[in-house]
């Protein structure tokens, strides 16, 4: 790949965990066509068939069952991999806000399973005595673009992480998402310490862009939110523009790409946000509704109130020496498209 110090071998094997979600199908592609060898994970192969045509790879792709709660069942997995991609952690907002003693229902069934299930997953990468590194997959989520006052930072980098205490107490869109990645990373760059496994992490903003997976990715149902109607996804998309002050965004190519960029290059360490363009949550919805002419959505009045208060800065990754090949209209023009193929949004009328 352009742009790398290329330090695995140039046909190296990888592991993708979580290979039939929306970011690991692309990620298997991306690989085999540079002529890697994969082990694609997934918790049900019956599931997976509808991909295989898409992958293609012949011999150089092994599918592989495998669960982040069973300790160990990564382990043929990432056996002779040089390097292994967790993707692997559901993104589940069918949650019963019900239940009694709802707090500890969820730190019992949801946050401390994905804890354990990403230490699982190193644990294997441990034994295997072959993998050189890991690329976890983080979310912008997991972020603030507000100091300890409330006041917004001039640049929010690697380093403006959320404390889980004020995801509890605020609550905000896809709260429960966010404290399971949060934590999850938190634990595994503590295992990966202690353990002197080479973990880098790439934070991602919302992707969009054409997806193959058998459901609408919920990342493109966010995107897809102020013309679909879903409420639910629409509240995250508004949350994500009040703690961050813009709404970032990411082309599901540049995002693969970003993550075979990290895994490559010899000098990635740490953190790397991604994301190719942000702009304000009026614009955002204008282009939405430009791209989608169908939609009768009202356009929102730009004003100085529009005004992006903070930079979401992806430097670090570009200094390394990361270029982005989509822009904000690619990824929501993409996405309508990809949307009304799948039957997902109406046709544009003509």
């Amino acid at each position: 790949m352009e742009d790398t110090l290329n330090w695995m071998k140039s046909n190296a094997t990888y592991c993708v965990t979580g290979a039939t979600g929306y970011i690991g199908s692309w990620l298997v592609a991306a690989l085999l066509k540079r002529g890697c060898t994969v082990h694609a994970t997934v918790r049900d192969l019956e599931k997976s068939k509808h991909l295989l045509s898409l992958w293609g790879g012949g011999e150089r792709l092994r599918l592989f069952k495998a669960d982040l709660f069973e300790e160990g069942s990564f382990d043929e997995a990432v056996k002779g991999c040089d390097g292994v991609f967790l993707l692997a952690v559901p993104l589940d907002f069918n949650v019963d806000f019900t239940k009694e003693n709802f707090e500890d229902y969820i730190q019992a069934n949801i946050l401390d399973p994905a804890i354990k299930g990403t230490l699982n997953l190193l644990k294997s990468c441990l034994k295997s005595n072959s993998v050189k590194r890991v690329v976890y997959t983080s979310s912008l989520g997991t972020m603030t673009a507000k100091d300890s006052n409330g006041n917004w930072k001039s640049i929010v980098d690697e380093s403006c992480l959320q404390e889980a205490d004020t995801v509890w107490s605020t609550k905000a869109g896809g709260w429960i998402y966010v404290l399971s990645k949060l934590l999850s990373e938190e634990a595994a760059f503590k295992f990966a310490k202690e353990n002197g496994i080479d973990l880098v992490s790439v934070i991602s903003t919302t992707v969009g862009g054409q997806f193959f997976t058998s459901k609408v990715p919920a990342s493109v149902k966010i995107l897809m939110s102020p013309i679909s109607g879903e409420t639910d996804f629409y509240k995250i998309l508004s949350a994500v523009t009040v703690r961050m002050g813009s709404f970032p965004s990411v082309h599901i190519e540049d995002i693969c790409r970003a993550n075979i960029f990290v895994m490559e290059h010899a000098k990635a360490e740490g953190r790397y946000i991604c994301r190719s363009q942000t702009c304000s949550l009026s614009k955002f919805v204008n282009l939405v509704a430009k791209g989608y002419s169908y939609s009768n959505i009202e356009r929102i009045p730009e004003n100085n109130d529009d005004e992006i208060p903070c930079d979401i800065s992806t430097k670090k990754l570009i200094d390394l020496g990361f270029s982005y090949k989509h822009g904000l209209e690619d990824i929501i023009n993409e996405t309508i498209k990809c949307c009304i193929d799948f039957g997902y949004l109406l046709p544009i009328s003509q």
